[in-house]
């Protein structure tokens, strides 16, 4: 069976709001509302997220009335709260450098190598113990999901692996090998398992 690793879509852009406080926009709302129309959202049997609020959002659309939502801040994104808030361009190069460095700070923000080794113990974490033979979903953020998926490739860290811009995309993995089967897709667009 698989699991699916979803990065919250679009949000609400506040810089006067610490970056984890941000919620979905309406367009973010929108996506994982369509996404979670779709077929494949049934069959899932847990949902795990990161204690962002756009990513619990996310995953309480995607929930619906049918699963309860856990929650794991070893989840979150890569820490950048030494710089807070970046204009478009200047966060751009941040994650440029962030990549390209793995085992250096960018501007005191987490290493690279830090978050993909707190990443992949959370989704372990999860999955110890959980029925390979049922669906689970892990709703999180594009920076530590492209960490976990050069991870569970074997390849080295490089922004290469990112997701498509806006968010709101994700990729698959087998759970009886977390061998990656499907590359980064809109999440309302993906056919399921």
């Amino acid at each position: 069976m698989f699991a699916v690793y979803i990065s919250h879509p679009q949000v609400e852009i506040d810089p006067a709001v610490p970056v984890p406080e941000w919620g979905l926009s309406a367009l973010g709302r929108e996506r994982a509302r369509s996404a979670a129309a779709a077929p494949w959202i049934a069959a899932l049997s847990r949902i795990v997220a990161s204690t962002e609020r756009k990513a619990v959002e996310t995953a309480k659309i995607l929930a619906g009335d049918r699963l309860a939502v856990e929650t794991d801040p070893a989840m979150g994104e890569n820490d950048r709260s030494a710089t807070g808030y970046l204009p478009p361009d200047a966060f751009e190069a941040a994650a440029d450098a962030f990549f390209a460095e793995p085992e250096k700070s960018f501007s005191g923000w987490e290493r690279a190598v830090d978050a993909q080794a707190r990443i992949v113990a959370a989704i372990d974490g999860a999955l110890a113990g959980h029925d390979p033979a049922r669906p689970i979903a892990f709703v999180g953020h594009g920076g530590v999901g492209t960490l976990l998926k050069c991870h569970l490739a074997g390849a080295p860290i490089h922004r290469q692996r990112d997701q498509p811009p806006g968010g709101g995309n994700l990729f698959a993995f087998r759970l009886a090998d977390r061998t990656i089967t499907c590359d980064w897709t809109a999440m309302e667009a993906w056919k399921g398992f």
